[in-house]
């Protein structure tokens, strides 16, 4: 089985795009230019500009860095809070599992989306609000796919002896759990940087995500959508951009998750 190069190259590729290629691109994301309104691309705008003068391509530098910084943020704590909350369920079971199955039903009650545009609607939409609401949202599927693990894992006899042997439980989870749950979480991760994404995308595309003049790939795809037919180039760009990330990151994320499947028939 073959480790999708090809995908590692295009998110790194949009990584230092993001991140240094305001370095290497001289125009600023937010000049205002009236005699430069709907330019299509050349030589002097690579990209192209928008409704305001202003250059796709700085945009699409400058947005990439909050995108990718709320993907990756709200991923990181989510898959976090679903292997600690999966773990723990999976441990301890009893009412701890009891509590833990009625938080999930609970949150699993709402379409994740309408739920975010609830939470999003009473609070002013910034990189870290958008990270912690994401991140409330999407832990619940890895906690199931944890507690499940963590059942298979309690039944071992080493985990009964240590049980027997009155061993810290905290060291238990720590030192046995995290190492072998392991594997979900970064599968979860990947799977997660790429739907945080389309998360804020599909909210700023609304216009209740990033507040101008923070700006990110959905709020460049929203600015498009009204002169997307004698501007193409303001909406295809980001949702090119989008497209590239999420499809990488699902090639990795299949890629682990075989990977580890291989490791479990082992």
């Amino acid at each position: 089985m073959k480790p999708p190069l090809f995908s590692i190259f295009v998110l790194v590729l949009v990584f230092v795009f993001s991140f240094l290629g305001s370095y290497f691109y001289s125009l600023s994301p937010y000049t205002l230019d009236s005699s430069a309104i709907l330019l299509s691309p050349s030589f002097d705008h690579l990209l192209g500009t928008d409704r305001l003068g202003r250059d796709i391509l700085a945009r699409l530098i400058e947005g990439g860095k909050i995108s990718l910084i709320i993907g990756i943020g709200s991923a990181f704590i989510a898959s976090l809070i679903g292997l600690i909350l999966g773990s723990m369920a999976g441990y301890f079971r009893g009412r701890v599992d009891k509590s833990f199955i009625i938080t999930v039903d609970l949150f699993l009650t709402f379409p994740t989306f309408f739920l975010l545009l609830a939470l999003v609607s009473y609070v002013n939409a910034s990189a870290l609000v958008l990270i912690v609401i994401i991140s409330m949202t999407g832990w619940m599927t890895t906690a199931r796919l944890v507690r499940s693990e963590s059942f298979k894992i309690t039944e071992q006899p080493f985990i009964k002896i240590l049980n027997i042997a009155h061993a810290s439980k905290i060291k238990i989870l720590f030192k046995y759990y995290a190492p072998i749950l392991a594997p979900i979480y970064f599968v979860s991760f990947t799977f997660g940087v790429g739907g945080a994404i389309l998360s804020e995308s599909g909210l700023s595309f609304l216009g209740l995500g990033i507040v101008a003049p923070q700006m990110s790939w959905g709020t460049i795809l929203s600015s498009g959508k009204d002169v997307i037919e004698i501007a193409w180039w303001i909406t295809f760009f980001p949702g090119l951009m989008i497209f590239l990330v999420t499809f990488s990151l699902i090639n990795i994320s299949n890629y682990l998750q075989q990977l580890t499947n291989q490791k479990q028939i082992q």
